[in-house]
């Protein structure tokens, strides 16, 4: 188990909470929700094969736009951030790691937020501890 989703939902919160002032005030308009796993249908309609999800490929956040909005346009629309307990709990069982990995995750699908795609997020993702 390693880590209930009150404490989970507490770690994502703090994460939010952590980000400077001109991030948070675009934030407004953003639902963060915590789930504990995709399941296929959602694997499936974000593009993975059945291929995938039978190997275990799997997501730790997920941004949701809304329909028919640009990158330009995000800012100024509602959005959804899922971010998903058990994939990040089994792949980081040390729980410093996981702290980290939790607030990487929220940061990077925040970031999708303000237009950046998972190309433009690859340094920052493969930072072990790009906070400190």
């Amino acid at each position: 188990m390693g880590m209930t989703m009150n404490r989970f939902a507490d770690v994502v919160r703090r994460a939010v909470e952590a980000l400077p002032d001109e991030i948070k005030r675009h934030l407004d308009n953003v639902v963060i929700d915590v789930d504990e796993e995709p399941d296929a249908d959602f694997l499936r309609d974000a593009g993975f094969t059945d291929e995938e999800i039978e190997a275990g490929d799997t997501l730790y956040g997920y941004f949701m736009p809304m329909d028919g909005v640009s990158a330009a346009e995000m800012l100024d629309n509602p959005s959804r951030i899922l971010i998903f307990r058990n994939p990040l709990v089994d792949d980081f069982p040390d729980p410093r790691e996981l702290e980290i990995e939790i607030r990487k995750t929220v940061v990077h699908e925040i970031a999708h937020h303000f237009g950046l795609t998972d190309r433009d997020l690859e340094p920052f993702d493969d930072n072990p501890n790009p906070f400190g």
